[in-house]
């Protein structure tokens, strides 16, 4: 077993940032219209680029011709944060709107986990991706809610939480 320095680790998960960005930009349609305005505990699911700036992701950064990035820091979800969050939306200037909201933790990687905490109490369903019932991700689901969450277990980038329509 072969260990990485913590330059090599950067450039993997740079790499891999990179390949999720191009996997994503040769699934989406860069012309469609924006996804119905969904917000959850607050927080803003899928929607147009002004339902982003409505929420306060106002901080945004054109990535190149199809991919916007908006942001914003200290956002609480149940409870639990502050965290850093954004919004990826695709199309010309982002015109093609978001669909899920991504948070994170840039001190704490342990941080998003006690967001998997909260809902188990609240009585949402949990599995994990990968094999053995353990793995990368874990998601979690109720009947009568609207979105579903994604959160990363893994230590090899940066550990996320993330809500999507369902």
């Amino acid at each position: 077993m072969w260990a990485l320095d913590t330059h090599h680790r950067r450039a993997v998960r740079a790499g891999a940032a990179v390949a999720a960005l191009l996997i994503a930009a040769c699934s989406a349609d860069p012309s469609a219209p924006p996804p119905p305005s969904l917000a959850y505990a607050g927080l803003p699911v899928s929607g147009s680029l002004a339902d982003a700036k409505r929420a306060g992701f106002d901080n945004c950064l054109e990535i190149d011709g199809y991919h916007v990035r908006c942001r914003r820091s200290g956002v609480m979800l149940l409870g639990e944060g502050p965290y850093e969050a954004a919004l990826d939306l695709t199309g010309a200037g982002g015109a093609s709107g978001f669909r899920q909201i991504t948070l994170w933790d840039d001190r704490d990687q342990s941080a998003v986990l006690k967001v998997g905490e909260a809902l188990k109490k609240q009585g949402w369903a949990f599995s994990y991706t990968g094999e053995g019932g353990r793995g990368d991700q874990m998601i979690l689901t109720h009947k009568s809610a609207p979105v579903h969450f994604s959160i990363d277990l893994s230590y090899w980038g940066k550990r996320r939480v993330r809500l999507l329509p369902e």
